[in-house]
This record gives structure tokens, sequence and C-alpha cells, in this order.
């Protein structure tokens, strides 16, 4: 017997977001009366299909937030491996991403949170840096020393997920937190690789943002109570 093919969940749709005169395919995910939205940047090599990223925004779904997965590269831009490293090209993206989702009625009123993985991290950091109204920045096994001169001027509040198995990632984490100003935390999960792979240590980076994006992300200055 052939399985059907699955169906996305109820709260999930396909969106289209320009930038830099090109269409950007982008999943967003919206649960009822969402009380946040974080908006993903995935790390070279990988696209918004990310199943690390994916199950990381069903569990950020689950607490009643929001999420936007989305292509930082074009198909073709995908294939040079220059363009999958150039940091500021990514986070240039994702800051366009964010004024994309601020001119979406559905989601201009809600807080903005970033997650980043690998050098999709170090994106993000400099994304936060030149943009105000991000309020919590998470990073899973990322690359924050690709980011070390914008550091000092990231005023989100930082949390830096690494598993315990990714010694040099360790070290690359300790000297980028130690050039941050603002408030950080360090999380270092036991018997996890780079990518996570271990039984339920995804889970537990996944639940570790949750708690970062609840405890950070706030109504914003002005909001009418609900």
């Amino acid at each position: 017997m052939i399985a059907a093919h699955p169906q996305p969940p109820r709260d999930e749709r396909e969106v289209d977001i320009p930038l830099d005169g090109r269409i950007h395919r982008g999943t967003l995910r919206m649960p009822e009366q969402a009380s946040g939205l974080v908006l993903f940047a995935h790390g070279s090599g990988s696209s918004r299909f990310s199943p690390r990223n994916t199950l990381v925004a069903r569990v950020l779904g689950q607490a009643g937030f929001a999420s936007l997965l989305f292509d930082l590269l074009t198909e073709g831009e995908d294939r040079v491996i220059d363009a999958r490293f150039d940091i500021p090209l990514l986070a240039q993206r994702l800051v366009g991403a964010t004024a994309w989702s601020a001119a979406q009625p559905e989601l201009a009123r809600l807080p903005l949170g970033y997650f980043g993985a690998s050098t999709g991290a170090a994106a993000a950091l400099v994304a936060a840096a030149h943009e105000p109204r991000v309020q919590a920045v998470v990073s899973r096994g990322g690359r924050p020393d690709l980011a070390m001169d914008k550091l000092p001027r990231v005023t989100a509040p930082t949390l830096l997920i690494v598993g315990g198995l990714d010694d040099v990632v360790i070290e690359l984490n300790r000297h980028a937190a130690a050039r941050m100003q603002v408030e950080h935390e360090l999380v270092i999960v036991p018997g996890a690789s780079h990518l996570f792979e271990e039984p339920g240590t995804l889970e537990q980076a996944a639940g570790l943002a949750a708690q970062w994006f609840a405890r950070h992300l706030a109504a914003p200055r002005g909001a009418a109570p609900a």
C-alpha cells in the first residue's frame, strides 16, 4: 500500500518573500494567538526544509510562537560555496525578511526573535546588531565568531546552545560570548555533537530555545492588552 502524501499542518503555509529583486520561498507557521514571531537563519548547504530547524519550529509552535523558515539564498546562489559563507549577504536577507514580516498585518505586532544554526547564527547576530526590533536571539551549534566585530552592538539577549561533543565550537562560542555586552548565556548540551543528531539532544535544544523566547519576547511597547 502506498502511503498518502503527508499534508502540511493546518497552521502552516507557503509564502513568497521579495528580497534583492528575487522571490525567496518561505514556510510560515502561525499558531492561534501567537505570542511572538521567530525568524530562522539556516546554516550553509541547508534550506527552509532543514529537518532540524523544522523540529525546532514545531516545538516553538507548541509554545505559542509563530515561525518563519525561508531560503536565504536563491537556488543558483546556493550552489556557490562562497555565497553560503557570505555572512553580510545572509544578514542582509534576514533584515529584509524582517521588514517583510513587519508589513504583514497578522505579523506586524508580534515581538521578534531570531534563531540561527551554524553559519546562520552569525547572520542572525549581524542582523540583530542592525535591527532594534529583535528582542531575543538563539544560536544552535552556531558560529558567532564569524560575527565577532558586530557582537558588542547586539542589544537582544542571546542564548548560545552548543553540543558537549563539539569541542572546537564550544571554544569559539566562549570567545564570542566574552565580546557580548548584552545579557547572554552559553548552554552546553551533554552528549550532543555539532548537528545534535544524538537521541533527545535536538529536542533539548528546542526546549531551551522555547524557554528563552518565552522569557524575552515581550509585548510591543504601546500594544493594547488582549
